[in-house]
């Protein structure tokens, strides 16, 4: 009993395998990456190989919103908190940037060696975990600004959340940037943003996109939210 008693303590400070939604998240990724392994081996290809930093990626919002809301002071420490909001922004479009990857499973990046069900599977578990990452990060975000703003309503931060995030998504997929590009290579990241904020009948394209995946994403986090309550 003692050593069983360590061990789930020892668990316990592990912080993917704090609660039971970490250790099913934790499960989930591991069943994705063995997916990836496995199709690797089989193929003897590294097809879909991104995938794991992709979900890597889109774990970092979710590290630091988990890691905030383990914290007690915010309301005192508001400059920090302000930092760390910033650097939650730039990295959250990647939890949802994952659905993208379903393009590929007709794109010229598929091989088309492992039978479709199985890549089918496999790219919608990385995008599931991503979405769920997402979801859940930007549900404690929401929890951590009411501290900050409690008479705010919901749709004033979840929606510019989401548009900005929609955002995110269309710069990772077809501008071909991501969230390092902020420090590496900012002025052309600047300017491409810019390019598309000044002239939306140029870009009408992008921000159909981004217009279309915002309402979405929207309402997949409030369908989720809602029922988690109703549950």
């Amino acid at each position: 009993m003692n050593r069983k008693s360590n061990f789930q303590l020892y668990c316990r400070r592990l912080f993917f395998l704090q609660g039971e939604t970490d250790r099913l998240l934790t499960l989930s990724i591991l069943f994705g990456c063995l997916l990836v392994l496995a199709r690797i081996i089989y193929t003897g290809r590294l097809t879909f190989i991104s995938m794991p930093w992709n979900l890597f990626l889109a774990y970092i919002p979710y590290f630091i919103t988990k890691w905030m809301s383990n914290q007690s002071l915010w309301t005192k420490r508001r400059i920090t908190a302000l930092f760390f909001f910033v650097a939650w922004l730039l990295f959250i479009p990647n939890s949802f940037y994952i659905i993208t990857d379903l393009f590929h499973l007709n794109d010229q990046q598929n091989d088309f060696i492992a039978p479709q069900w199985y890549d089918l599977a496999l790219i919608l578990s990385f995008a599931w975990n991503g979405l769920l990452l997402g979801i859940l990060s930007v549900r404690q975000m929401e929890k951590i600004a009411k501290q900050f703003f409690p008479f705010w309503n919901e749709m004033l931060f979840l929606y510019p959340v989401m548009l900005l995030n929609a955002l995110g998504v269309y710069v990772g997929r077809y501008l071909r940037f991501n969230s390092w590009d902020v420090l590496t290579n900012p002025f052309q990241l600047g300017h491409d943003i810019a390019d598309i904020l000044l002239h939306p009948l140029i870009y009408r394209y992008a921000w159909g996109m981004i217009i279309c995946f915002s309402i979405l994403m929207t309402l997949m986090y409030l369908s989720i939210k809602r029922i988690s309550k109703s549950i």
